[in-house]
């Protein structure tokens, strides 16, 4: 058999957190990390990034910095994870690299991811693969969620019908049949409102393991307000992100609960987030016997105990039962896809995106 051959991945995601890298060694559909490295992001360049998402001033020139800025992060995550793993950069074919999304419309036809691809490239002498939304959207898809097919890859299962969540900053599901079929969509919020939140009120970055959110109690007012928006029961395909739950959003729902704590607030929206994706399961996969969860959001204890009580029956666990830990799965998504890339292959599911067709995700940049 032929050997392994080695792409890396390098992500950041709506939750703007950090930056998380692997490398992984591919043999057909069998993939195996052999690092992952993962950078908190500079309040600095954190702060820009979340700036950026809205409309100021000097726009352009201020994104193009910042895009400098977080290639170098990229850049410094790809070294490291190559020395943990004790590999060369002439041993890796490609590294797929995500970049940062600062506005995501493909209602009018675009999506936009931040980053240098060239810098990265001429910075680790590796080939980079980057702007991996564009051409779904360009063929009429929604660009999101580009995990499915990786879900489908590693963890599908001929005749068993399987449920993946990825609890980043926004929530999506993909759902992987057991005749072969697969949808998959965003939710709806996951971390990026509870993050915010605490931000606001708690002067931390996010709500360690959810347990301010467990302190509070939902008030149903407040949640039913949450999920009166029409997202939450539009049909697929649909992505979301900031553009739409953003920091207006929550302050136009909180209109009328002045007097509410702040943690009933957290409570509310962290059952928001669980009722929005229990909601999904039901609708689209009802015998659904388990839920695999990966992304960050898999360390928010009260927030999956939510899951749990919504789901009932439905077992909730995280990916590393099929051997790949949570944070890493992502990252190792867009080595797979950067993979496709090289070799010509179709990187997007219309069925989840909703694409004319299946194309072949992203642009080289040669080593």
């Amino acid at each position: 058999m032929a050997q392994p051959r080695l792409f890396a991945g390098l992500m950041s995601g709506t939750s703007l957190d950090g930056v998380d890298g692997v490398l992984l060694a591919l043999q057909r559909e069998h993939c195996r990390v052999l690092g992952h490295v993962q950078r908190p992001m500079p309040q600095a360049l954190r702060a820009e990034l979340a700036a950026l998402n809205q409309r100021g001033d000097d726009e352009l020139h201020r994104a193009r910095l910042a895009a400098a800025e977080l290639t170098r992060l990229y850049a410094d995550v790809l070294e490291d994870v190559l020395r943990q793993a004790g590999v060369a950069a002439a041993q890796v074919v490609a590294v797929g690299a995500h970049g940062q999304t600062v506005r995501h419309r493909p209602d009018l036809g675009y999506t936009l991811q931040l980053l240098a691809p060239a810098d990265l490239a001429e910075a680790c002498g590796i080939t980079v693969v980057a702007d991996l939304r564009s051409r779904d959207v360009a063929a009429g898809g929604q660009g999101a969620p580009l995990v499915p097919a990786f879900h489908r890859a590693v963890f599908g299962r001929p005749g068993a019908d399987l449920a993946v969540l990825n609890l980043g900053g926004i929530a999506n599901l993909s759902l992987l049949f057991g005749d072969g079929r697969v949808l998959g969509f965003d939710c709806g919020p996951g971390n990026a409102l509870l993050d915010l939140w605490a931000q606001q009120r708690l002067g931390r970055d996010f709500d360690d393991r959810g347990q301010w959110a467990a302190t509070g109690s939902v008030l149903p007012g407040l949640l039913q307000r949450l999920l009166d928006d029409p997202y939450f029961g539009a049909p697929a395909p649909k992505s979301t992100g900031r553009d739409h739950f953003d920091g207006a959003w929550l302050q136009r729902r909180l209109q009328g609960f002045a007097d509410a704590s702040p943690q009933d607030v957290q409570a509310s929206l962290a059952e928001m987030v669980a009722c929005s994706i229990a909601a999904e399961l039901r609708r689209h996969m009802p015998l659904a016997e388990e839920l695999l969860v990966c992304g960050g959001g898999w360390e928010n204890d009260d927030l999956l105990r939510r899951l749990r009580r919504h789901l009932g029956d439905c077992r909730v666990s995280d990916t590393s039962r099929l051997g790949l830990p949570a944070q890493q799965v992502e990252a190792a998504a867009f080595a797979w896809l950067a993979a496709r890339a090289i070799d010509g292959l179709p990187g997007n599911l219309p069925s989840v995106t909703g694409a004319r067709g299946e194309r072949v995700l992203g642009a080289i940049y040669r080593a």
